[in-house]
């Protein structure tokens, strides 16, 4: 179970797809549906549109064109929108997502979404859950058009949210940007280790890590509590 100094974590930054989202949907559209389509524009065979898009994948991934709608459909000549329109059902919370964003709502720390994603994909999430009603801030990284893998990312972020990365959780499904973020100086960060809930769980190493946003209930709670009852003003 992840344990956390609560009371001195100030802002909590926090990832989307697998960390908040079922990551279910991503991967069923990007290693299944998407060749698929690429398949019945070609007319190539499955397998082979499977082996070119996991090639395609690899060229570019941890670097901003991995999670660019435009990118993939100049690469594909392919409407990417359209194609994810027809998965849109998938796209759901975590189970334990919700009790957790209002748990820290309620303590009124500062909190904002962070994610690689495009801000089309962004969009149509929003629209299928209701993400911005639990989140009051919520970011893209292609605004300012570098990756969560990026050290660069982080400075242009800490400016725009001027948080304090020694009072900062991080919380990511991704070993490589959980590792960016504590190589900035993010004092605490969380590894999400289900993120799809129709695959078996992944390692996470050098980070505190959950499967379940419900162990850390009771401590936010506690927290939440302690401070009410002392005034203390977060």
């Amino acid at each position: 179970m992840a344990l956390f100094p609560w009371h001195n974590i100030e802002t909590v930054l926090l990832d989307m797809d697998g960390t908040l989202l079922d990551l279910n949907f991503d991967n069923k559209f990007w290693l299944e549906h998407l060749p698929q389509k690429l398949a019945e524009q070609t007319n190539k065979p499955l397998q082979d549109c499977m082996d070119e898009m996991m090639q395609a994948y690899s060229e570019v991934k941890g670097q901003l064109q991995w999670y660019c709608l435009d990118y993939w459909e100049q690469r594909l000549q392919l409407d990417i929108m359209d194609a994810k329109q027809d998965l849109k059902h998938l796209i759901r919370f975590r189970d334990d997502a919700i009790p957790f964003l209002d748990a820290l709502h309620q303590s009124g720390r500062e909190v904002a979404l962070v994610t690689n994603a495009h801000p089309g994909t962004l969009r149509l999430k929003v629209e299928q859950t209701a993400l911005d009603q639990h989140i009051d801030t919520l970011i893209s990284t292609h605004e300012f058009g570098v990756s969560k893998e990026s050290q660069l990312l982080w400075q242009r972020l800490q400016e725009r949210l001027e948080f304090d990365p020694a009072h900062t959780l991080f919380v990511d499904d991704s070993q490589v940007i959980l590792d960016a973020a504590k190589e900035f100086g993010i004092a605490y960060t969380l590894g999400i280790t289900n993120p799809d809930s129709q695959l078996p769980e992944n390692e996470i190493h050098g980070h505190q890590h959950t499967n379940n946003y419900h162990d850390l209930l009771d401590a936010i709670i506690q927290d939440n509590f302690s401070a009410g009852s002392t005034g203390k003003n977060k």
